[in-house]
């Protein structure tokens, strides 16, 4: 009878401590997550849901595998984007692989598609929120952009490139004030950057 209450015993310790650590590892993993993806803005939180993992590369290399410029490289990528179905999401952003695999999804979703898509490529990408939407900004260099607006942010051009507008191109018109502007993220770090000067012109 002893060794049985033993047996129990020293099975219920090991039970305990295997849900111990299950436990931890969700914490853990909710805390990086948090750190990572999670940002307050105004009062609220943002989710981002960016990724560079193996899938985005392959499908990114697909895309502009026929491209000899950095202008055809992104106006690809942003077409296959802005070609994806608008529809809205009511709840926090899908990752790239669930709006690729859905077919659809709205600013959140196909913005945090369409920087990750970019960023494996090697480009500088930032979000820009503002009320009820959010946009992704993108450095680029070349003479053929010159005459287009552009967001500058201490000096730096960045071109719009706007997700939910079916086949747009780099540098779509900004729609919004400067005054409507409520962050400016570096998702990939998740960082909410500050500019002295932000204007917007040629």
């Amino acid at each position: 009878m002893f060794s049985n209450h033993s047996i129990i015993h020293r099975v219920s310790i090991v039970i305990m401590g295997v849900f111990a650590l299950i436990l931890g590892y969700i914490s853990f993993e909710g805390f990086v997550f948090t750190k990572n993806h999670k940002i307050g803005i105004n009062g609220e939180i943002y989710t981002n849901r960016v990724s560079t993992k193996p899938y985005i590369k392959e499908l990114s290399n697909q895309l502009i595998e026929e491209c000899q410029s950095d202008l055809c490289r992104v106006q690809k990528i942003l077409d296959y984007v802005t070609n994806i179905e608008y529809k809205i999401n009511p709840t926090i952003a899908k990752s790239p692989k669930d709006t690729i695999t859905l077919g659809y999804g709205d600013c959140d979703d196909k913005t945090n598609l369409l920087a990750s898509l970019l960023k494996v490529q090697g480009y500088e990408v930032l979000f820009v929120t503002v009320p009820k939407h959010i946009f992704t900004l993108i450095s680029l260099d070349d003479r053929k952009l010159s005459q287009l607006e552009g967001l500058y942010l201490d000096g730096k051009k960045y071109y719009i490139l706007e997700s939910t507008a079916k086949n747009s191109h780099i540098g779509f018109p900004l729609q919004y004030k400067i005054e409507d502007i409520e962050a400016i993220i570096e998702p990939f770090l998740n960082q909410k950057l500050t500019f002295e000067e932000t204007k917007y012109k040629k």
